[in-house]
C-alpha cells in the first residue's frame, strides 16, 4: 500500500516477526499488555479523496463521493448515538471508508473553524 506521499506502508500484523500490535481486524493488546486499536492505514489524503464538493450537487455540501449524502448527515447520525452499522443499514451505499472520511473531513474543519458551544 502506498500512503499520500507515494511512500510504501507495511501493516504490522501478530504475524509479523517485530510486530507490536494485534491483527488489523480485531482489538486486543500489544505485546507487554498494552492496550491497542486495529490498525488502519489510510493517509487523511487518501481519506479525504473520498468527499466530493460540487456546486452542482446538494448545493456544494461535502458529500461522500458518487452519493447525495452530506457528511454534516453522517456526523450529525454518529454524534447522536447512531452506531457506524447503524448508518450503513440506512445508507447501504456508504462503506467503512466513507464513515472514516466524514470523520476526518469533520476533524480537518474543527481544526480550521471554532464552533461556539454553550457556557457550562
Amino acid at each position: 500500500m502506498r500512503g499520500a506521499a507515494g511512500t510504501a506502508i507495511e501493516p504490522v500484523t501478530a504475524s509479523s516477526p517485530s510486530s507490536s500490535a494485534t491483527s488489523p481486524s480485531s482489538p486486543g493488546t500489544a505485546t507487554g499488555g498494552i492496550p491497542c486499536l486495529p490498525i488502519r492505514f489510510f493517509a487523511r489524503a487518501d481519506l479525504l479523496a473520498r468527499i466530493s464538493i460540487d456546486p452542482q450537487v446538494c448545493g456544494g455540501k461535502p458529500c461522500i463521493k458518487g452519493t447525495r449524502i452530506w457528511v454534516s448527515l453522517i456526523l450529525d447520525l454518529l454524534a447522536g448515538g447512531s452506531s457506524e452499522e447503524d448508518v450503513r443499514a440506512e445508507y447501504p451505499q456508504l462503506t467503512h471508508d466513507d464513515i472514516l472520511a466524514a470523520i476526518a473531513y469533520g476533524a480537518e474543519r474543527a481544526r480550521e473553524q471554532i464552533v461556539p458551544v454553550p457556557a457550562v
